[in-house]
């Protein structure tokens, strides 16, 4: 449905691919999809297909363009998320979020001045979510089991929009107590909303693979979508 295109870094120094997918008809927002450690693979762009058929415009960055443009894997082939994770030492998220800002400014030009852009991430993406909710402009956030939030919340004085967080309780790369320092720092932020998802591990919400949970998938997604639908208007 999508296809990628070239847009400019903030700096204008260089371009970057990103994913992207239209709707039939005017869009009624943009949507930014946030990669998991696989890249913008193919369950990224069915998520960014989903939204075009919703009536958004749907964009995923290529944000490992610096180390290497394209990166595609799978979660369900070892030697692939081995791969993965040791992708994410050599990210710089910083530098990322720098991305993410360029991205959000194709948006609104894309849009016009008065068009809202909302951004969901998995997983690396999730963190780099939350991180876009305390540094840029955007207009609602929602990340899906994203990882080292503990080690951010010294930023969340900076959320003033609308932030919706998708925990499961089991997730392997977010422990219990991970979890609970989450809850805790975050319980006081009235522009944060947390849903957990009782027994359920990380990815419970990719579009395909063996990690799928189809019910709690389901569920989180309808959450997101009348998040957005509430907040994007």
């Amino acid at each position: 449905m999508g296809s990628f295109t070239p847009i400019d870094t903030l700096e204008g120094d260089a371009q970057f691919d990103v994913y992207v997918a239209k709707p039939e008809s005017e869009p009624r927002a943009a949507i930014i999809v946030i990669q998991e450690i696989f890249g913008v693979n193919a369950g990224i762009r069915q998520k960014c297909d989903s939204w075009a058929k919703a009536g958004y415009l749907a964009y995923a960055p290529d944000l490992f363009w610096r180390l290497e443009p394209h990166i595609e894997l799978d979660a369900d082939v070892p030697e692939q998320m081995e791969q993965a994770l040791a992708l994410i030492p050599k990210y710089n998220q910083d530098q990322g979020i720098r991305d993410v800002e360029a991205t959000i400014k194709a948006a609104r030009a894309a849009l016009g001045d008065a068009g809202k852009v909302g951004l969901v991430g998995y997983c690396l993406g999730g963190r780099i979510v939350f991180m876009s909710a305390c540094r840029t402009d955007g207009d609602a956030f929602v990340g899906y089991y994203g990882v080292g939030i503990d080690g951010l919340l010294g930023e969340q004085q900076a959320i003033g929009k609308p932030t919706m967080l998708h925990i499961p309780t089991n997730d392997g790369f977010v422990p219990a107590d991970v979890q609970k320092i989450m809850h805790e720092g975050l319980k006081d932020n009235r522009h944060v909303t947390l849903h957990d998802y009782e027994g359920l591990d990380h990815g419970f919400a990719a579009e395909m693979g063996k990690r799928r949970v189809e019910n709690a998938a389901q569920l989180a997604d309808k959450r997101t979508a009348d998040f957005f639908a509430e907040h994007l208007a």
